[in-house]
Protein backbone atom coordinates (compact mmCIF):
# COMPACT_ATOMS: atom_id res chain seq x y z
CA UNK A 1 0.00 0.00 0.00
CA UNK A 2 2.94 2.18 0.66
CA UNK A 3 4.09 2.47 -2.66
CA UNK A 4 1.02 3.12 -4.69
CA UNK A 5 0.89 6.31 -7.07
CA UNK A 6 -2.76 7.74 -5.97
CA UNK A 7 -4.56 10.86 -7.30
CA UNK A 8 -5.57 12.56 -4.40
CA UNK A 9 -8.36 14.59 -4.11
CA UNK A 10 -8.42 18.63 -3.60
CA UNK A 11 -10.23 20.43 -1.12
CA UNK A 12 -10.67 24.17 -2.36
CA UNK A 13 -13.54 24.57 0.11
CA UNK A 14 -10.83 24.82 2.91
CA UNK A 15 -9.56 28.08 1.05
CA UNK A 16 -9.51 30.48 4.07
CA UNK A 17 -10.63 33.69 1.51
CA UNK A 18 -14.10 33.35 2.86
CA UNK A 19 -15.87 36.18 4.52
CA UNK A 20 -17.29 35.18 8.09
CA UNK A 21 -20.52 35.65 7.14
CA UNK A 22 -20.58 32.69 5.29
CA UNK A 23 -18.02 30.63 6.30
CA UNK A 24 -19.93 28.73 9.26
CA UNK A 25 -21.98 26.81 6.93
CA UNK A 26 -19.24 26.23 3.79
CA UNK A 27 -16.79 24.99 6.31
CA UNK A 28 -19.50 22.45 7.63
CA UNK A 29 -20.30 21.51 3.91
CA UNK A 30 -16.67 21.53 3.33
CA UNK A 31 -15.88 19.14 6.49
CA UNK A 32 -18.52 16.73 4.91
CA UNK A 33 -17.20 16.66 2.22
CA UNK A 34 -14.08 15.94 3.15
CA UNK A 35 -14.59 13.36 5.77
CA UNK A 36 -16.28 11.48 3.20
CA UNK A 37 -14.09 10.94 0.90
CA UNK A 38 -11.07 10.29 3.67
CA UNK A 39 -13.65 7.45 4.55
CA UNK A 40 -13.77 6.31 1.20
CA UNK A 41 -10.20 6.09 0.22
CA UNK A 42 -9.54 4.89 3.39
CA UNK A 43 -11.97 1.75 3.19
CA UNK A 44 -10.74 0.97 -0.19
CA UNK A 45 -7.79 0.56 1.09
CA UNK A 46 -6.06 3.08 -2.16
CA UNK A 47 -4.22 5.24 0.13
CA UNK A 48 -3.40 5.96 4.20
CA UNK A 49 -4.59 9.11 5.98
CA UNK A 50 -0.81 9.72 5.51
CA UNK A 51 -0.47 9.81 2.25
CA UNK A 52 -3.89 11.36 1.95
CA UNK A 53 -2.74 14.44 3.68
CA UNK A 54 0.77 14.55 3.01
CA UNK A 55 0.64 16.96 0.03
CA UNK A 56 -1.29 19.54 2.35
CA UNK A 57 2.04 20.07 3.84
CA UNK A 58 4.69 21.53 1.79
CA UNK A 59 7.84 21.84 4.32
CA UNK A 60 7.86 17.91 4.31
CA UNK A 61 8.52 17.66 0.90
CA UNK A 62 12.05 18.45 0.65
CA UNK A 63 15.56 17.11 1.27
CA UNK A 64 17.62 17.41 4.06
CA UNK A 65 21.58 17.13 4.18
CA UNK A 66 21.02 14.85 0.72
CA UNK A 67 18.15 12.68 1.95
CA UNK A 68 14.19 12.92 1.81
CA UNK A 69 12.71 14.59 5.07
CA UNK A 70 11.27 12.25 7.66
CA UNK A 71 9.97 14.75 9.97
CA UNK A 72 9.25 12.27 13.53
CA UNK A 73 9.58 15.45 16.03
CA UNK A 74 5.79 16.02 16.21
CA UNK A 75 5.61 15.59 19.82
CA UNK A 76 7.02 18.85 20.44
CA UNK A 77 5.70 20.58 17.60
CA UNK A 78 3.52 19.93 14.57
CA UNK A 79 4.16 21.00 10.86
CA UNK A 80 1.42 23.21 9.32
CA UNK A 81 -0.91 22.62 6.04
CA UNK A 82 -1.66 25.26 3.85
CA UNK A 83 -5.06 26.37 4.27
CA UNK A 84 -3.36 27.57 7.77
CA UNK A 85 -0.31 28.98 5.89
CA UNK A 86 -2.73 30.90 3.64
CA UNK A 87 -5.17 32.02 6.51
CA UNK A 88 -2.26 33.60 7.95
CA UNK A 89 -1.15 35.07 4.65
CA UNK A 90 -5.09 36.38 4.01
CA UNK A 91 -5.41 38.02 7.53
CA UNK A 92 -1.77 40.25 6.95
CA UNK A 93 -2.46 41.13 3.24
CA UNK A 94 -6.43 41.80 3.50
CA UNK A 95 -7.58 42.85 6.76
CA UNK A 96 -4.58 43.36 9.16
CA UNK A 97 -5.69 45.56 12.05
CA UNK A 98 -6.36 45.27 15.87
CA UNK A 99 -9.43 43.69 17.40
CA UNK A 100 -12.06 45.19 19.97
CA UNK A 101 -10.73 48.86 19.26
CA UNK A 102 -12.13 50.03 15.85
CA UNK A 103 -15.49 50.82 14.30
CA UNK A 104 -13.76 50.42 10.72
CA UNK A 105 -13.87 48.08 8.60
CA UNK A 106 -10.90 46.04 9.02
CA UNK A 107 -11.24 46.51 12.88
CA UNK A 108 -14.31 44.98 12.55
CA UNK A 109 -13.68 41.98 9.97
CA UNK A 110 -10.66 41.27 12.11
CA UNK A 111 -12.58 41.25 15.60
CA UNK A 112 -15.30 38.97 13.78
CA UNK A 113 -12.24 36.34 12.66
CA UNK A 114 -10.44 36.10 16.12
CA UNK A 115 -13.71 35.67 17.57
CA UNK A 116 -14.92 33.04 15.51
CA UNK A 117 -11.97 31.49 16.00
CA UNK A 118 -12.53 31.04 20.14
CA UNK A 119 -15.70 29.59 18.81
CA UNK A 120 -14.09 27.49 17.03
CA UNK A 121 -11.83 26.13 20.05
CA UNK A 122 -14.57 25.87 22.37
CA UNK A 123 -16.54 24.09 20.07
CA UNK A 124 -13.84 21.60 18.93
CA UNK A 125 -13.14 20.72 22.85
CA UNK A 126 -17.01 20.84 23.42
CA UNK A 127 -16.36 23.88 26.01
CA UNK A 128 -20.81 25.51 26.79
CA UNK A 129 -19.67 28.62 26.08
CA UNK A 130 -16.85 30.40 23.63
CA UNK A 131 -16.63 32.60 26.61
CA UNK A 132 -14.78 29.77 28.34
CA UNK A 133 -12.10 29.84 25.81
CA UNK A 134 -8.96 32.31 27.12
CA UNK A 135 -6.63 32.59 24.65
CA UNK A 136 -3.07 32.91 25.64
CA UNK A 137 0.51 32.67 24.63
CA UNK A 138 1.21 28.65 24.45
CA UNK A 139 -0.29 26.26 26.94
CA UNK A 140 2.71 27.08 29.78
CA UNK A 141 1.50 30.50 30.10
CA UNK A 142 -2.17 28.99 30.33
CA UNK A 143 -1.06 26.65 33.58
CA UNK A 144 0.55 29.96 34.67
CA UNK A 145 -2.39 32.08 34.40
CA UNK A 146 -4.09 29.42 36.52
CA UNK A 147 -1.00 29.65 39.00
CA UNK A 148 -1.10 33.14 39.63
CA UNK A 149 -4.98 33.86 39.21
CA UNK A 150 -6.65 30.55 40.93
CA UNK A 151 -3.65 29.03 42.97
CA UNK A 152 -2.54 32.50 44.95
CA UNK A 153 -6.48 33.63 45.69
CA UNK A 154 -7.28 29.58 47.06
CA UNK A 155 -4.53 27.72 47.81
CA UNK A 156 -3.51 28.08 51.63
CA UNK A 157 -0.71 26.78 53.96
CA UNK A 158 -0.73 23.04 54.06
CA UNK A 159 -3.24 22.49 51.18
CA UNK A 160 -1.95 19.90 48.95
CA UNK A 161 -1.39 19.76 44.88
CA UNK A 162 -0.95 16.23 43.70
CA UNK A 163 0.85 15.84 40.03
CA UNK A 164 2.66 12.86 38.83
CA UNK A 165 6.32 12.68 38.03
CA UNK A 166 5.75 12.23 34.32
CA UNK A 167 4.69 16.19 34.57
CA UNK A 168 5.97 18.79 31.56
CA UNK A 169 8.53 21.28 33.61
CA UNK A 170 5.13 24.26 32.50
CA UNK A 171 2.94 22.10 34.55
CA UNK A 172 5.51 21.75 37.59
CA UNK A 173 7.32 25.03 37.94
CA UNK A 174 4.49 27.36 38.25
CA UNK A 175 2.72 25.06 41.32
CA UNK A 176 6.42 24.97 42.74
CA UNK A 177 6.71 29.18 42.91
CA UNK A 178 3.45 29.09 44.15
CA UNK A 179 3.64 26.79 46.87
CA UNK A 180 6.40 29.11 47.70
CA UNK A 181 4.47 31.60 48.20
CA UNK A 182 1.28 30.21 50.27
CA UNK A 183 2.76 27.26 52.22
CA UNK A 184 1.19 24.75 49.90
CA UNK A 185 2.32 21.34 49.71
CA UNK A 186 3.27 19.38 46.42
CA UNK A 187 2.95 15.85 46.02
CA UNK A 188 3.73 13.78 43.57
CA UNK A 189 2.62 10.11 42.10
CA UNK A 190 5.31 7.48 41.04
CA UNK A 191 5.14 5.04 38.09
CA UNK A 192 3.20 1.50 38.27
CA UNK A 193 5.19 -1.32 36.64
CA UNK A 194 4.08 -0.89 33.59
CA UNK A 195 5.52 2.59 33.83
CA UNK A 196 2.79 4.32 33.96
CA UNK A 197 1.51 7.01 36.69
CA UNK A 198 0.11 4.88 39.20
CA UNK A 199 -3.30 6.11 39.60
CA UNK A 200 -4.33 3.67 42.15
CA UNK A 201 -1.57 5.52 44.42
CA UNK A 202 -2.97 8.47 42.94
CA UNK A 203 -6.39 7.71 44.18
CA UNK A 204 -5.13 7.19 47.12
CA UNK A 205 -3.19 10.26 47.77
CA UNK A 206 -6.42 12.42 47.10
CA UNK A 207 -7.63 13.87 50.92
CA UNK A 208 -9.41 16.61 52.21
CA UNK A 209 -6.24 18.25 52.37
CA UNK A 210 -5.96 18.27 48.19
CA UNK A 211 -7.10 21.36 46.77
CA UNK A 212 -6.01 20.36 43.37
CA UNK A 213 -4.69 17.96 40.76
CA UNK A 214 -2.75 18.55 37.90
CA UNK A 215 -1.85 15.93 35.14
CA UNK A 216 -1.38 15.34 31.81
CA UNK A 217 -3.29 13.54 29.48
CA UNK A 218 -1.13 11.98 27.36
CA UNK A 219 2.92 11.34 28.22
CA UNK A 220 5.05 13.13 26.24
CA UNK A 221 7.60 10.51 26.73
CA UNK A 222 6.20 7.52 28.08
CA UNK A 223 3.19 7.71 25.38
CA UNK A 224 0.66 6.64 28.48
CA UNK A 225 -2.92 7.87 28.38
CA UNK A 226 -4.66 8.76 32.11
CA UNK A 227 -8.23 7.98 32.65
CA UNK A 228 -8.84 11.84 33.18
CA UNK A 229 -12.94 11.07 33.95
CA UNK A 230 -12.05 8.98 37.29
CA UNK A 231 -9.47 11.56 38.14
CA UNK A 232 -11.84 13.92 38.12
CA UNK A 233 -14.55 12.04 40.06
CA UNK A 234 -11.97 11.48 42.61
CA UNK A 235 -10.78 15.12 43.07
CA UNK A 236 -14.13 16.46 43.17
CA UNK A 237 -15.37 13.95 45.54
CA UNK A 238 -13.25 15.93 48.26
CA UNK A 239 -13.79 19.42 46.29
CA UNK A 240 -10.53 19.64 44.44
CA UNK A 241 -10.10 21.22 41.32
CA UNK A 242 -8.28 19.25 38.18
CA UNK A 243 -6.11 20.96 35.72
CA UNK A 244 -5.64 18.58 32.51
CA UNK A 245 -2.12 19.54 30.70
CA UNK A 246 -4.06 18.08 27.24
CA UNK A 247 -1.41 19.34 24.73
CA UNK A 248 -0.55 15.80 23.97
CA UNK A 249 -4.23 14.66 23.53
CA UNK A 250 -5.89 17.41 21.83
CA UNK A 251 -4.38 17.17 18.60
CA UNK A 252 -4.30 13.50 18.15
CA UNK A 253 -7.69 12.13 19.50
CA UNK A 254 -11.11 13.76 20.33
CA UNK A 255 -11.35 15.83 23.66
CA UNK A 256 -14.74 16.41 24.98
CA UNK A 257 -14.01 18.69 28.37
CA UNK A 258 -17.65 18.49 29.30
CA UNK A 259 -17.24 14.58 29.26
CA UNK A 260 -14.10 15.13 31.18
CA UNK A 261 -15.83 17.63 33.73
CA UNK A 262 -11.99 18.88 34.13
CA UNK A 263 -12.03 22.63 35.67
CA UNK A 264 -9.03 23.72 33.28
CA UNK A 265 -7.61 22.25 30.30
CA UNK A 266 -4.54 23.80 28.12
CA UNK A 267 -3.72 23.30 25.03
CA UNK A 268 -0.77 24.68 22.26
CA UNK A 269 -1.67 25.60 18.58
CA UNK A 270 1.87 24.75 17.86
CA UNK A 271 1.16 21.09 18.08
CA UNK A 272 -2.01 20.91 16.83
CA UNK A 273 -1.13 22.29 13.27
CA UNK A 274 -1.45 25.55 13.96
CA UNK A 275 0.79 28.75 14.59
CA UNK A 276 3.49 29.56 17.33
CA UNK A 277 2.88 32.04 19.91
CA UNK A 278 -0.76 30.97 20.78
CA UNK A 279 -2.41 28.26 22.97
CA UNK A 280 -5.84 28.51 25.27
CA UNK A 281 -6.96 27.93 28.58
CA UNK A 282 -10.13 26.26 29.27
CA UNK A 283 -11.80 27.56 32.62
CA UNK A 284 -15.34 26.52 33.46
CA UNK A 285 -17.10 29.75 33.65
CA UNK A 286 -18.12 29.99 37.51
CA UNK A 287 -14.22 29.21 38.31
CA UNK A 288 -13.19 32.77 35.76
CA UNK A 289 -15.66 34.74 36.64
CA UNK A 290 -14.18 34.53 40.78
CA UNK A 291 -10.57 34.89 39.35
CA UNK A 292 -8.57 37.94 39.50
CA UNK A 293 -6.49 38.85 36.38
CA UNK A 294 -3.12 37.50 35.92
CA UNK A 295 -1.84 40.76 33.64
CA UNK A 296 -2.75 44.30 33.85
CA UNK A 297 -3.49 46.58 30.88
CA UNK A 298 -5.32 47.65 27.50
CA UNK A 299 -8.23 45.19 26.93
CA UNK A 300 -8.88 43.50 30.38
CA UNK A 301 -10.33 46.52 32.31
CA UNK A 302 -14.14 48.07 32.53
CA UNK A 303 -12.70 51.16 33.62
CA UNK A 304 -9.92 52.79 34.52
CA UNK A 305 -9.75 55.72 37.60
CA UNK A 306 -6.54 57.07 38.94
CA UNK A 307 -6.30 55.18 42.23
CA UNK A 308 -8.33 51.89 40.92
CA UNK A 309 -9.46 50.10 38.12
CA UNK A 310 -12.50 47.48 37.59
CA UNK A 311 -11.83 44.42 34.87
CA UNK A 312 -13.46 43.25 32.15
CA UNK A 313 -15.91 39.66 31.84
CA UNK A 314 -13.88 36.47 31.17
CA UNK A 315 -12.04 36.05 28.82
CA UNK A 316 -11.30 39.77 28.05
CA UNK A 317 -10.30 39.82 31.52
CA UNK A 318 -7.09 37.38 30.67
CA UNK A 319 -5.73 38.83 27.82
CA UNK A 320 -4.32 42.34 28.45
CA UNK A 321 -2.89 44.01 25.67
CA UNK A 322 -2.95 43.72 21.65
CA UNK A 323 -3.38 39.70 21.22
CA UNK A 324 -2.18 36.65 18.79
CA UNK A 325 -4.54 38.13 15.91
CA UNK A 326 -3.28 36.64 13.04
CA UNK A 327 -2.22 33.36 14.92
CA UNK A 328 -5.28 32.89 16.88
CA UNK A 329 -7.00 33.00 13.14
CA UNK A 330 -4.28 30.33 11.92
CA UNK A 331 -5.31 28.33 14.72
CA UNK A 332 -8.85 28.09 14.14
CA UNK A 333 -7.85 27.80 10.04
CA UNK A 334 -6.13 24.68 11.84
CA UNK A 335 -9.14 23.46 13.49
CA UNK A 336 -11.13 23.68 10.39
CA UNK A 337 -8.62 21.45 8.73
CA UNK A 338 -8.90 18.64 11.53
CA UNK A 339 -12.28 18.46 11.90
CA UNK A 340 -12.43 18.28 8.10
CA UNK A 341 -10.66 15.07 8.62
CA UNK A 342 -12.51 14.13 11.83
CA UNK A 343 -10.39 13.96 15.08
CA UNK A 344 -11.82 10.12 15.72
CA UNK A 345 -10.03 9.20 11.85
CA UNK A 346 -7.09 10.63 12.73
CA UNK A 347 -6.71 9.01 16.76
CA UNK A 348 -7.54 5.89 14.65
CA UNK A 349 -5.31 6.37 12.14
CA UNK A 350 -2.53 7.20 14.73
CA UNK A 351 -3.34 4.16 17.27
CA UNK A 352 -2.51 1.77 13.94
CA UNK A 353 0.63 4.16 13.46
CA UNK A 354 2.05 3.61 16.73
CA UNK A 355 1.50 0.17 16.91
CA UNK A 356 3.74 -0.50 14.30
CA UNK A 357 6.45 2.58 15.39
CA UNK A 358 7.05 0.11 18.78
CA UNK A 359 6.79 -3.41 16.76
CA UNK A 360 9.72 -1.96 14.47
CA UNK A 361 11.45 -0.11 17.43
CA UNK A 362 11.67 -3.34 19.66
CA UNK A 363 13.36 -5.21 16.23
CA UNK A 364 16.41 -2.82 16.83
CA UNK A 365 19.35 -4.22 18.52
CA UNK A 366 19.92 -3.61 22.35
CA UNK A 367 16.84 -0.47 22.66
CA UNK A 368 14.94 0.28 25.61
CA UNK A 369 11.72 1.61 25.04
CA UNK A 370 10.02 3.71 27.94
CA UNK A 371 6.34 3.61 28.35
CA UNK A 372 3.76 0.46 28.62
CA UNK A 373 3.63 -2.04 26.42
CA UNK A 374 0.87 -1.79 23.44
CA UNK A 375 -1.62 -4.76 24.09
CA UNK A 376 -5.04 -4.44 23.59
CA UNK A 377 -6.17 -3.26 27.06
CA UNK A 378 -3.47 -0.54 27.07
CA UNK A 379 -3.23 2.15 24.35
CA UNK A 380 -0.12 4.20 23.82
CA UNK A 381 0.08 7.46 22.11
CA UNK A 382 2.11 7.54 18.41
CA UNK A 383 5.34 8.20 20.12
CA UNK A 384 7.99 6.28 21.56
CA UNK A 385 11.17 7.50 23.30
CA UNK A 386 14.12 5.10 23.93
CA UNK A 387 17.62 4.24 24.83
CA UNK A 388 20.00 2.00 22.94
CA UNK A 389 22.81 0.12 24.92
CA UNK A 390 25.90 2.21 25.20
CA UNK A 391 25.07 5.49 22.28
CA UNK A 392 24.06 8.75 23.74
CA UNK A 393 20.57 9.93 22.34
CA UNK A 394 21.87 13.29 21.25
CA UNK A 395 24.48 11.05 18.85
CA UNK A 396 21.77 8.63 17.88
CA UNK A 397 19.41 12.48 16.98
CA UNK A 398 22.46 14.11 15.00
CA UNK A 399 23.27 11.06 12.94
CA UNK A 400 19.90 10.62 11.88
CA UNK A 401 19.63 14.41 10.55
CA UNK A 402 23.14 14.70 9.05
CA UNK A 403 23.45 11.29 7.37
CA UNK A 404 19.82 10.71 6.61
CA UNK A 405 17.32 13.45 6.59
CA UNK A 406 15.39 11.63 10.06
CA UNK A 407 14.14 14.40 12.71
CA UNK A 408 13.30 13.08 15.86
CA UNK A 409 13.86 14.76 19.80
CA UNK A 410 17.08 13.99 21.79
CA UNK A 411 17.32 15.54 25.95
CA UNK A 412 15.26 15.44 28.94
CA UNK A 413 12.06 16.68 26.73
CA UNK A 414 11.13 18.94 29.52
CA UNK A 415 10.51 16.10 31.84
CA UNK A 416 13.83 16.08 34.05
CA UNK A 417 12.01 14.69 37.37
CA UNK A 418 10.73 11.47 34.95
CA UNK A 419 13.92 10.63 33.33
CA UNK A 420 16.01 10.90 36.99
CA UNK A 421 13.44 8.49 38.09
CA UNK A 422 14.15 5.73 34.90
CA UNK A 423 17.96 6.63 35.63
CA UNK A 424 18.93 8.26 32.86
CA UNK A 425 19.71 11.83 31.47
CA UNK A 426 18.53 11.54 28.32
CA UNK A 427 16.55 9.93 25.70
CA UNK A 428 15.53 9.72 21.75
CA UNK A 429 12.12 10.21 20.66
CA UNK A 430 10.06 9.43 17.31
CA UNK A 431 6.61 11.56 17.53
CA UNK A 432 4.28 10.78 14.63
CA UNK A 433 1.13 12.79 13.59
CA UNK A 434 -1.43 11.55 10.88
CA UNK A 435 0.55 13.12 7.83
CA UNK A 436 3.22 10.33 8.26
CA UNK A 437 3.30 6.73 6.82
CA UNK A 438 4.71 3.46 7.80
CA UNK A 439 6.98 4.62 5.08
CA UNK A 440 8.09 6.70 6.95
CA UNK A 441 8.75 4.38 9.78
CA UNK A 442 10.49 2.32 7.51
CA UNK A 443 12.96 4.60 6.78
CA UNK A 444 13.38 5.44 10.50
CA UNK A 445 14.32 2.17 11.73
CA UNK A 446 16.52 1.03 8.53
CA UNK A 447 18.29 4.73 9.31
CA UNK A 448 18.17 3.81 13.21
CA UNK A 449 20.06 0.18 12.67
CA UNK A 450 22.60 2.32 10.28
CA UNK A 451 23.18 4.64 12.78
CA UNK A 452 23.98 1.96 15.72
CA UNK A 453 25.93 -0.26 13.04
CA UNK A 454 28.01 3.09 12.52
CA UNK A 455 28.48 3.77 16.26
CA UNK A 456 28.68 0.41 17.10
CA UNK A 457 32.37 0.04 14.81
CA UNK A 458 34.11 1.97 17.19
CA UNK A 459 33.94 -0.39 19.76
Amino acid sequence: MEGLVVKLPSFPFLSPNISSSSSSSTFRLGFRRLSASISAAVKEGSVSLGQLTRPDFPILHQEVNGSKLVYLDNAATSQKPTAVLKSLQNYYEAYNSNVHRGIHYLSAKATDEYELARKKVAAFINASDSAEIVFTRNATEAINLVAYSWGLSNLKPRNEIILTIAEHHSAIVPWQIVAQKTGAILKFVSLDENEVPDVEKLREMISTSTKLVVVHHVSNVLGSVLPIEDIVIWAHAVGAKVLVDACQSVPHMVVDVQGLDADFLVASSHKMCGPTGIGFLFGKSNLLLTMPPFLGGGEMISDVFLDHSTYAEPPSRFEAGTPAIGEAIGLGAAIDYLSGIGMQKIHDYEMELANYLYEKLCSVANIRIYGPKPSDDVHRAALCSFNIENIHPTDIATFLDQQHGVAIRSGHHCAQPLHHHLGVNASARASLHFYNTEEDVDNFIQSLNDTVSFFNSFK
